[in-house]
């Protein structure tokens, strides 16, 4: 549930001047305590004004392989397209000395349309010959 600037304020002053333990108060209000722990320090540092509602920053993932990796696997792939995700991996790790798995530049090239499905040879039952249950 979000809550607005006043009524964060006004749980901080009830806490605050209440005579009971903050866990109880807050049990009572409903509210998680490292929810008020976090409003409260905000408020302790910044003051009322650090009780507005904060709009989240762009997401960003620690582990995301950058645009210009991503390139230049690209690139390592037209340059040599009759190798592998597996040896693409190989050669990118030992020549630009950044390590990449192989799934990761399966991912990158699958993005680009780089990666063509495996042709199958489709077998039906009836065309495999059982051997004879006389033992011949």
């Amino acid at each position: 549930m979000r809550y607005t600037h006043a009524e964060k304020l006004e749980m901080i002053h009830l806490v605050e001047t209440s005579y009971q333990p903050v866990k109880r108060t807050l049990a009572e209000l409903g509210v998680p305590r490292s929810t008020f722990y976090r409003w409260y320090e905000r408020y302790r540092v910044v003051g009322a004004a650090g009780l507005a509602d904060q709009s989240p920053g762009p997401r960003r993932f620690w582990n995301r392989i950058p645009d210009a990796v991503r390139e230049q696997v690209v690139a390592l792939a037209l340059e040599r397209p009759d190798q592998s995700p597996r040896q693409l991996a190989w050669d990118f790790t030992d020549t630009e000395g950044y390590f990449i798995s192989e799934t990761s530049v399966y991912r990158i090239l699958k993005g680009y349309d780089l990666i063509t499905s495996p042709a199958f040879d489709l077998v039906k039952a009836g065309d495999v010959r059982a051997p004879d249950q006389t033992g011949e």
